[in-house]
């Protein structure tokens, strides 16, 4: 994939995609972090892709303009859950309930931000616990135990004592990237280094891993965009 930067107030980056399958250009604006691709059919070449592009330059600007660094929490807002962008909503009741499309939130609204932190937290708890004691006993060994952070630097570790800490922002991923990392700090107490021979562990765990690793290379960081007033 490639880099281009369209010319214009602002220029616009945009991150070319060759796909063989696709029938026309597109243009894509992530939803997570504003990333935009732009798809090159089988045929087409880069300059008319690019030409494309520019000819979509206002609308991109657009679709781009206000996108702060960091976004508060509250009604309104789309957050990511488990891959899914879902709208928080007010809610009726004594916990979060999700729907189809949205969280919704009983309570005073000066509390929305902890309780969804909260629900996430305890989501992303029992989604890593349960991985990791699924991806252990393919092993036939044990961690000590888990603990979630919200760590900027990595995404999970294992420590010699075989215990796993994890980023709870992980339940905000595809649930494949979540499985992946979980996979990938279990193989850890097989392995506790990054050779040939743990990454043979990791394959056998999450068959394929190498593109939910992509995914949270591409678009992990925008997961941290996300403010619950902390």
């Amino acid at each position: 994939m490639g880099q281009h930067l369209l010319s214009g107030n602002p220029p616009v980056a945009v991150s070319l995609r060759h796909s063989p399958r696709a029938r026309r250009i597109s243009l894509r604006v992530s939803g997570l972090d504003g990333r935009v691709t732009l798809t090159v059919p089988r045929g087409v070449s880069e300059a008319e892709a690019l030409k494309f592009a520019a000819s979509k330059g206002d609308w991109l600007r657009a679709q781009l303009a206000g996108r702060p660094d960091c976004l508060s929490v509250a009604p309104g807002v789309a957050l990511p859950v488990e891959g899914r962008l879902l709208r928080i909503d007010p809610g009726a009741g004594r916990g979060v309930r999700l729907t189809a499309d949205t969280i919704e939130v009983p309570g005073p609204e000066a509390q929305l931000p902890a309780r969804v932190q909260a629900w996430l937290k305890a989501r992303a708890r029992d989604r890593l616990s349960a991985a990791s004691d699924t991806y252990a006993a393919q092993l036939g060994l044990g961690y000590s135990r888990i603990t979630l952070r919200d760590t900027r630097s990595r995404w999970g570790s294992c420590s010699s004592r075989g215990a796993l800490s994890y980023s709870w922002r992980l339940i905000m991923a595809p649930p494949e990237v979540l499985d992946y990392v979980a996979a990938h700090e279990v193989a850890h107490l097989a392995e506790m280094n990054h050779s040939p021979a743990f990454w043979a562990v990791v394959a056998r765990l999450s068959p394929g891993y190498e593109t939910p690793r992509r995914w949270l290379r591409r678009e992990g960081a925008a997961l941290h965009r996300y403010r619950f007033g902390d």
